[in-house]
């Protein structure tokens, strides 16, 4: 792709930006998330992780840091490295940057199942088949119990309602959809939950060895 994706994180520092308000909403429900997972250790996979400024920027100053074992999946190598930098700084030791591909599982499978997984910046990146399968197999990355937050746009035509009704097919309930207006921009996050115990689906043995999306636009 010829997109600089280094320079495109650039939107994050100007607080009237698109990418700005989403961040904001994004690092409120990640924060309640990992507030709310039992006590103990948290699992936490981000997957196309950028330069980690969702869990980067919530983890520092969280009374449970120290519960948090992350998982950030970076293809871009300058913003793998950046993430990196940036979890080493503010001492986050349990915070690992992988450099691999986060549409294909093998590069994180030992990660898995998360107890929050993050799938920003993704949706809008991909095909709507893409995205059907990845949250198809969502049931199989998050734990019983766990949080997925995602975000896509909603222009039009806003699949943003689709998507909604693949995680309750995939037998996640909804905690929350904000859906912003910034400008000429329609933000869309949403959040949902894997019924823990007998309500939530038991997955099969290891995490299956797949491709879950392949990047396709520029579109966010």
């Amino acid at each position: 792709m010829s997109r600089d994706w280094a320079r495109w994180h650039d939107d994050y520092d100007d607080p009237s930006s698109p990418l700005s308000a989403r961040l904001a909403i994004v690092q409120a429900h990640l924060a309640n998330a990992i507030t709310a997972a039992p006590p103990g250790q948290v699992s936490l996979v981000s997957l196309c992780a950028g330069q980690g400024h969702d869990v980067l920027g919530v983890l520092p100053g969280h009374p449970r840091r120290e519960d948090v074992t992350a998982v950030l999946v970076e293809l871009d190598p300058c913003n793998a490295r950046l993430a990196a930098t940036r979890a080493a700084n503010d001492r986050l030791a349990g915070v690992e940057v992988r450099e691999a591909d986060a549409g294909f599982t093998a590069g994180y499978a030992d990660a898995l199942p998360a107890d929050v997984l993050l799938l920003c910046g993704i949706f809008g990146n991909v095909s709507d088949e893409d995205i059907g399968r990845t949250v198809a197999a969502a049931p199989e990355l998050c734990a019983p119990g766990g949080t997925v937050i995602w975000t896509r746009h909603r222009r039009p035509p806003d699949l943003t309602v689709l998507v909604r009704e693949w995680f309750a097919a995939a037998g996640f309930a909804e905690v929350a959809f904000e859906a912003p207006e910034t400008g000429s921009t329609l933000i869309g996050v949403g959040v949902h939950r894997r019924p823990a115990g007998p309500a939530g689906r038991t997955p099969a043995a290891g995490v299956t060895t797949r491709r879950l999306f392949t990047f396709a636009s520029d579109n966010c």
